[in-house]
Parts: structure tokens; C-alpha cells; sequence
């Protein structure tokens, strides 16, 4: 009996192979790229609920940051150079101080990131904000 040799036809190389080793690579890089994103922003930290904060309200210093991006503390308007001295000032009269901030929905996000900075940078240590509701 004659053995019939039945060739198969290759399909063509680059097709498959070519896939598996792109895919590889790919998955290699992103997870090489996933170690190296940082997110920059701020640290804040959360209240604890097992020891709720007892705040004066004395202690308490408020502020609106209104929609068109200015500062309101006290009735009057103020620039974000100004309230740094102002912080300053009633840090060394209350070190328990408490700054509120009250935020326009529809105040810009720089303005708001900028009033956060300085109040971070003059190392307030209850800093509390809310938006605005409308009424």
C-alpha cells in the first residue's frame, strides 16, 4: 500500500505570531507605566469617627469663595494675597482655628485649588469646606 504524503498549506507567518509577541510587549509596558503614575494633589486627612472633633465656634473663621472667583470673609472682599496675612494675624490670636470655606458650584477650580494652597502652606490644622446650595 502507497502512503499518500499530504502537505498542509502554511498559512502566512507574520499573521499569528507577530500578534502574540505585539501583545506581550504591550501588557509588559503598561504594567511598567502603571508603577510610575503619581497622583500630585492634596493630602487631606479624613476625621476619625471614633473621635469626633468638639470645634468652638468661636474658633470658627468663614469664608465664601463666590462664582466669579473672589473671597468674601466677614462681608468683605479680599484678594487670595490678603487672606494669608488675615489667617496669620487670627492663627496667633485662636491656634485652635477653624477655617470653613463655603464654595460657589459654579466658582472656577483654580480659584478654589489656590484658596486650599494657601491654607495648607500657613499649616491650619481644621480646614473644613462645603458647596453652596441653592436656595
Amino acid at each position: 500500500m502507497i502512503k499518500r504524503i499530504t502537505r498542509r498549506n502554511l498559512d502566512d507567518v507574520g499573521s499569528s505570531g507577530s500578534l502574540n509577541d505585539l501583545s506581550f510587549l504591550l501588557i509588559i509596558f503598561f504594567i511598567v507605566i502603571a508603577g510610575f503614575n503619581v497622583n500630585k494633589g492634596f493630602l487631606l486627612n479624613l476625621p476619625s469617627k471614633q473621635k469626633p472633633i468638639i470645634v468652638n465656634t468661636e474658633d470658627i473663621l468663614k469664608c465664601t469663595l463666590c462664582a466669579d472667583g473672589s473671597l468674601m470673609m466677614d462681608g468683605q472682599a479680599m484678594q487670595a494675597d490678603e487672606l494669608s496675612s488675615k489667617i496669620q494675624a487670627k492663627l496667633q490670636k485662636w491656634p485652635n482655628l477653624t477655617f470653613l470655606l463655603t464654595i460657589n458650584p459654579e466658582a472656577p477650580y483654580q480659584s478654589v485649588v489656590d484658596v486650599i494652597a494657601a491654607i495648607r502652606s500657613l499649616k491650619v490644622e481644621n480646614f473644613s469646606f462645603k458647596m453652596e446650595t441653592a436656595e
